[in-house]
């Protein structure tokens, strides 16, 4: 799991050069940056959905995903937990930036296929490249939403992680299908985080997260038949 360490440290020290450029930035500057972060998370969301759609088999999963994993996240609540919790170290819009960074830390080619080469293959390549993206991304958002950027490196250290172990357990079920659908949900989800940071509609992204556990088991179980 070495690369996913390297991805883990540059997150978190792209934070920490971010909440010093951030100490120096006016709120108009903080505000352009923000709109700049929306439109760059449209334009992942959108090339991820262009680039996975046509490879789908299953053209419907992603709206059963959105619709079960969005009833499943409004009844545990996991948006208001995840403000509450954010809101005892910040009284900012931090819990905002930190459901952008995961998403765009967590969903992309790079940070799913990245863990599965390095178990499989024991190739880091992805991994370093996905280390040094994100780093650079850390820096522009910790200079708009502060230093506690720096915690969405736990959600990419279990992510990463937990698709490192999956990978040395499952080598057989782990295939094109699953990482293709994942993609798309996580794309529909990096869009909706985009339209929020632009001001054009506020969508409770952490309540629709879940959606990203539907298409992992819908295309085990298929496996089957």
């Amino acid at each position: 799991m070495i690369g996913t360490l390297f991805n883990v440290v540059m997150i978190i020290g792209g934070s920490i050069l971010g909440k010093l450029f951030h100490n120096g930035i006016k709120l108009e500057y903080q505000r352009i940056l923000t709109h700049g972060l929306g439109l760059s998370a449209l334009a992942v969301g959108i090339n991820a959905i262009v680039e996975y759609m046509p490879k789908s088999h299953y053209p419907v999963l992603f709206i059963v995903s959105l619709s079960v994993g969005g009833v499943i996240g409004e009844w545990i609540n996991l948006q208001k937990r995840f403000d509450d919790f954010v809101g005892k170290f910040s009284k900012g819009n931090l819990a905002e930036g930190l459901a952008t960074a995961i998403l765009l830390y967590c969903i992309g080619s790079l940070s799913i296929l990245g863990p599965i080469q390095e178990a499989l293959e024991h190739d880091m390549t992805f991994l370093l490249t996905n280390g040094i993206l994100d780093g650079i991304t850390s820096v522009v958002l910790a200079s708009t939403f502060g230093i506690g950027i720096a915690f969405s490196a736990i959600a990419v250290f279990v992510w990463q992680g937990s698709i490192y172990g999956i990978a040395l357990l499952l080598q057989n079920s782990i295939n094109n299908d699953m990482i293709t659908e994942l993609t798309i949900v996580g794309g529909i989800l990096i869009i909706a985080s985009g339209l929020g940071l632009l001001e054009i509609k506020k969508i409770n992204v952490v309540n629709l997260l879940p959606s990203l556990i539907i298409p992992i088991l819908v295309v085990l179980v298929m496996q089957f038949f």
